[in-house]
């Protein structure tokens, strides 16, 4: 079984395997995966996503040959990580989030209006 975490790009759906593979093989491949999609208004916003891109570049940025070797590489990472205390350069502002996400704050109106 492959667990497979993803954004919600219109590209990123089963279908997808239809049009790359012949059916039985992209039923095949269907049959492996457990697809979880971030949330479709803050995947962006979410510091795990971020996490895991630093962890991909800096850790899994070549073969790995069997899963022990992995899971060692991924441990002496994460040790790594937290030894210097990484911390993420959050640059975007509640105030710049307020303008951009307008559109998600519900609105309210008074009895006098």
């Amino acid at each position: 079984k492959i667990i497979l975490v993803m954004d919600n790009l219109n590209t990123h759906k089963p279908a997808s395997l239809y049009k790359r593979y012949p059916a039985d093989e992209a039923r095949r491949i269907m049959k492996r995966l457990e697809i979880h999609y971030t949330p479709k208004h803050g995947s962006w916003l979410d510091i795990a996503e971020i996490e895991l891109n630093v962890m991909t570049r800096q850790c899994l940025n070549r073969r790995i040959d069997n899963i022990s070797n992995l899971r060692k590489e991924l441990s002496a990472w994460e040790v790594e990580r937290n030894t210097v205390a990484a911390k993420v350069n959050w640059q975007f502002r509640t105030e710049d989030a307020r303008i951009k996400l307008n559109s998600l704050y519900p609105t309210f109106t008074t009895a006098s209006e």
